[in-house]
């Protein structure tokens, strides 16, 4: 399939059209001059549709990167085969780098926070990473692009002052979110049955929501109650959160399936 038909097959508005169109731009950039490239930082949605893309565009193209493994929003790198992605990341054309932002101890400061006062400097959302709350302040990850910027512009979060400088990606220190076990039975393992599950509310209340578009498998939307799910499954709800189905095990005497969920609080 040419760019096109990739594009009207894969996207599902204009927005969506715009991005994968950015993404597959870098990957046939790519592959036709053999340098690195990569996008901007992505959310798990985003990266969702465009690793679909991908799969059928590029098979085996690509690495999503976000400064640790666990991160959540995260880029497309695109590297020619000379370059070994571990190189890569230790080099400093990796563009992903961190800023670890100090404030007053008595500052409580947010996600929201952070981020409203980088998007106060006309950043764009691309542009930065996951930002790590910590006991001093936050650890932010930007494009390297930005870094410039940031010291010399970035000055307060909130109310409070912030103190800056640049540290090695190995020095980040993400929290373990807080995550609620849940065991439980179902009579199957229809996406209704599994959302009501993970999220301690009833069948048909799951099942509007699913009509409603309000959930997400695997951060891709899905309006069919009956869809079948599997161990490891990421479920998320707009307004609920979000929920892993971690284990399928065997079935009780009754025949139901018992299943382990955790649900991120």
């Amino acid at each position: 399939m040419n760019k096109r038909e990739l594009l009207d097959r894969f996207a599902r508005d204009g927005d969506q059209r715009l991005l994968l169109a950015r993404v597959l731009d870098q990957q046939q950039r790519a592959d036709q001059r053999g340098v690195p490239t990569h996008t901007g930082f992505l959310s798990p949605a985003e990266q969702a549709v465009s690793a679909d893309l991908l799969m059928a565009a590029a098979p085996k193209q690509g690495t999503l990167f976000g400064g640790y493994p666990e991160a959540e929003r995260k880029l497309w790198a695109f590297l020619p085969d000379w370059l070994e992605e571990e190189t890569w990341q230790e080099s400093e054309d990796c563009p992903v780098c961190a800023l670890e932002a100090k404030v007053s101890a008595m500052a409580s400061l947010t996600h929201r926070d952070y981020l409203g006062s980088l998007m106060g400097l006309g950043l764009t959302r691309e542009k930065v990473g996951d930002i790590l709350i910590t006991e001093t302040g936050a650890q932010v990850l930007v494009l390297r692009e930005t870094l410039p910027i940031l010291l010399a512009q970035w000055e307060k979060a909130g109310r409070y002052p912030v103190k800056l400088r640049e540290i090695p990606l190995s020095d980040l220190s993400p929290a373990k979110g807080e995550v609620k076990k849940i065991r439980d039975t179902v009579a199957t393992l229809r996406l209704d049955a599994v959302l009501a599950s993970g999220f301690s509310i009833s069948r048909s209340r799951a099942a509007d929501l699913i009509r409603g578009g309000r959930v997400m498998v695997n951060h891709r939307p899905c309006e069919k109650a009956d869809k079948t799910l599997e161990e490891g499954d990421t479920l998320s709800c707009r307004g609920l959160g979000k929920c892993v189905l971690t284990t399928v095990g065997g079935t009780s005497k009754r025949g139901r399936i018992i299943l382990e969920l955790e649900r991120y609080l």
